[in-house]
């Protein structure tokens, strides 16, 4: 899988324009589900490239809401950061009527039937490891194939994926410290440390349908009862995404130091961020990276739980 860790039917595709230049689809889909922001998105990225009109949705899947106890922090700051997102995306369209399209349902048929229903020819969405979704999304491609569309995925929740960082013999590594040193090795900040840029197609975010224009979501809506997030030092979305990081750049040269020790400010704070994808992993490790090679011990600890997130 090359930098792009495209996918589609099965097979790795490689998305590209119309030798005209014309994109090469006129309606797509973006799936949003770890990735909750409108900036840096692989996905969104593609579908803004290959696509003359692109519609956004995210499912508040029932497979996953269902078994939680009624009272949870995580669907609160779920539905904070789908606010944000809906706003990122109507001031990136230039519309009032463009945004997010929230559904509350079961996602593999959802996303089918919204594909069917807005004329997309293709879904986009980023990659999503975690077995149950990776049945869902097999799911998903079977269902848009019989409609003859097309279901194209990325890499964009972590640094490196899959195979791409194997031992000498192509096999995973079972120990952290060498997979780190390959990790560290392979890296080329420019090729896979780069943005994904979504703000240079005006225009083709379109505006939603008229009756897919609802008020955001409240717990409540969907059968939680509210928990305590809002009272907590924790601001949802994208924008609490650069504001924890704002601050922890500050504070990063000691964070060996600090990080143990709960009396102390020493954690990013950004745990949660990058759970739900309001912050881009790309975006951390470009922080980090040029700190731990000027030497900051902090940033390369740091760089190293990055790691071993990917690991």
């Amino acid at each position: 899988v090359d930098r792009f860790g495209i996918h589609g039917h099965g097979r790795i595709l490689m998305l590209k324009t119309n030798t005209s230049g014309q994109p090469r689809f006129d309606t797509g889909l973006v799936w949003f589900r770890r990735d909750l922001r409108a900036s840096d998105n692989a996905a969104l990225h593609h579908a803004l490239s290959q696509c003359a009109h692109v519609h956004a949705v995210f499912v508040l899947d029932r497979d996953i809401l269902d078994p939680l106890p009624r009272c949870d922090r995580r669907v609160d700051f779920i539905l904070g950061s789908l606010q944000t997102l809906d706003e990122a995306l109507r001031q990136l369209a230039g519309l009032p009527h463009a945004g997010l399209i929230v559904r509350h349902g079961w996602a593999a048929q959802d996303v089918n039937a919204l594909a069917r229903e807005l004329g997309a020819q293709a879904v986009f969405a980023n990659h999503d490891d975690e077995p149950a979704a990776i049945e869902r999304d097999n799911q998903v491609r079977t269902l848009l194939a019989q409609q003859g569309k097309d279901f194209f995925t990325f890499k964009d929740h972590v640094v490196f994926e899959r195979q791409e960082v194997l031992t000498q013999s192509g096999t995973p590594y079972g120990v952290f410290t060498p997979y780190k040193n390959a990790w560290l090795k392979k890296l080329q900040p420019a090729e896979h440390l780069a943005t994904w840029p979504c703000a240079g197609l005006p225009g083709r975010l379109a505006a939603r349908p008229s009756n897919m224009r609802q008020p955001p979501l409240t717990s409540t809506d969907i059968g939680f009862v509210p928990s305590n997030l809002s009272a907590l030092p924790v601001v949802c979305g994208a924008p609490g995404a650069q504001l924890a990081l704002a601050d922890f750049v500050n504070r990063i040269d000691h964070y060996e130091d600090t990080r143990n020790f709960p009396a102390v400010k020493g954690p990013s704070y950004l745990s949660v961020h990058l759970r739900f994808g309001t912050v881009s992993i790309r975006q951390l490790a470009r922080e980090a990276h040029p700190r731990m090679l000027a030497g900051s011990v902090g940033a390369s600890v740091w760089l190293s739980e990055l790691i071993w997130r990917d690991f």
